[in-house]
């Protein structure tokens, strides 16, 4: 296995993100988990990335679980994260952090990242001096590499970086739909990091499995190539891009780790006829006028929604609807709210703590309009 060019100790470019793993009765599947870290590291990859607002805390004891324990540390490398609701002042910020190295059965992480920075949290952040203090934990030993991971626009990050050049790697939103989006701005945000000379991890590669499972028009142009799965087409183009350190993919079976390992295993970057492939296919998507959420759950997991309204998955059913037009969606939009005392979209109280922890920035109160507006007649 290739090492990466820019961090010597990354084997290849390809990261298992530890947001998504396989679950059996809301738990873990420890099974499962396992099996595919042995088959990710048996391919010579090494890099796993968590933090500790992924499956409410069970990821990070998971991979203590199922890699810390189970692999010595030489054979794996770990990524953590500094996440906003876990810290109130500074002197919060150590004490969290040695939870974390428990939680994940570790002495030291390989990278720490200051999670999910924009305009607004970057300003508890640098008023709690996190950067400062994170810094000073790699300075003791334990971090390896010190980064951020992002979600804003370019020039926030280009002021974050201009602030702080000590940030050695920086993790963004990155895939072919988001890539001249002008509320993502990947590509910008991807130039800026350029610009600065800071390698990229992308996370979101498949924007949360939207890429997987494509309207058939775009799902038809992707298999007269006959070179892969769509993930894989997803993947290879974010991987692409020459700046692009690491690509995550947030899997959750085996089939997923099977299938993106064969598309990274031997990695080859898209040809030109692929590109335009894919410019065909972000046309479809664009004039489906989609909803951009990614599933990554905060506005559930982190900040529960006072009346348990699931909204990813109403989203999930508006965005098939309005791509596949199947009768099934709406049965879906019934499965979501059925047991477990979650909330109808119309049930909404407006309180907006979802768009506060929202990546995507989504308006989501209005767009819970829209959900009932089509699945509520």
């Amino acid at each position: 296995m290739e090492q990466s060019r820019f961090f010597p100790e990354i084997n290849g470019n390809f990261g298992f993100g530890c947001m998504r793993l396989p679950m059996k009765d809301g738990k873990v599947d420890y099974e499962e988990f396992c099996r595919m870290a042995d088959a990710f590291i048996d391919a010579g990859f090494n890099y796993f990335d968590t933090a500790h607002g992924y499956i409410g805390g069970q990821s990070e004891t998971a991979i203590r679980d199922c890699v810390s324990k189970r692999y010595d540390r030489s054979r794996f490398l770990l990524t953590n994260k500094l996440t906003d609701p876990y810290f109130k002042k500074q002197e919060d910020i150590c004490p969290f952090f040695e939870q974390q190295l428990a939680w994940c059965g570790v002495d030291y992480f390989d990278f720490y990242l200051m999670h999910a920075q924009d305009k607004n949290n970057y300003q508890k952040f640098k008023r709690c001096k996190a950067y400062e203090t994170a810094y000073a934990l790699k300075e003791e030993g334990l971090i390896r590499h010190f980064g951020i991971s992002f979600h804003d626009k370019a020039e926030v990050l280009d002021r974050i970086l201009t602030e702080h050049p000590e940030v050695e790697i920086v993790q963004i939103q990155f895939n072919y739909v988001d890539y001249d989006d002008a509320s993502v701005e990947a590509r910008k945000v991807y130039e800026v990091c350029e610009k600065h000379g800071k390698p990229v991890i992308v996370m979101e590669p498949v924007k949360g499995g939207s890429l997987v499972r494509l309207p058939e028009q775009a799902d038809a142009i992707l298999r007269e190539l006959k070179g892969g799965s769509n993930a894989a087409y997803a993947i290879r183009f974010a991987a692409s891009f020459p700046n692009m350190a690491m690509v995550l993919s947030g899997m959750s079976d085996m089939a997923q780790m099977e299938d993106n390992l064969s598309a990274m295993r031997d990695f080859t970057p898209l040809n030109e006829a692929e590109h335009a492939a894919i410019r065909r296919v972000c046309d479809i998507f664009r004039s489906l006028n989609l909803i951009p959420c990614t599933s990554c759950r905060y506005c559930v997991e982190e900040n529960e929604c006072p009346k348990g309204i699931r909204i990813p998955d109403m989203f999930s059913s508006l965005n098939a609807h309005e791509a596949f037009h199947n009768w099934n969606t709406g049965y879906y939009y019934n499965t979501v709210i059925t047991g477990g005392g979650h909330g109808k979209a119309s049930e909404c109280i407006r309180c907006g703590k979802c768009e506060k922890v929202c990546p995507q920035h989504l308006p989501i109160r209005e767009l819970l309009k829209n959900v009932a507006a089509t699945f509520e007649k």
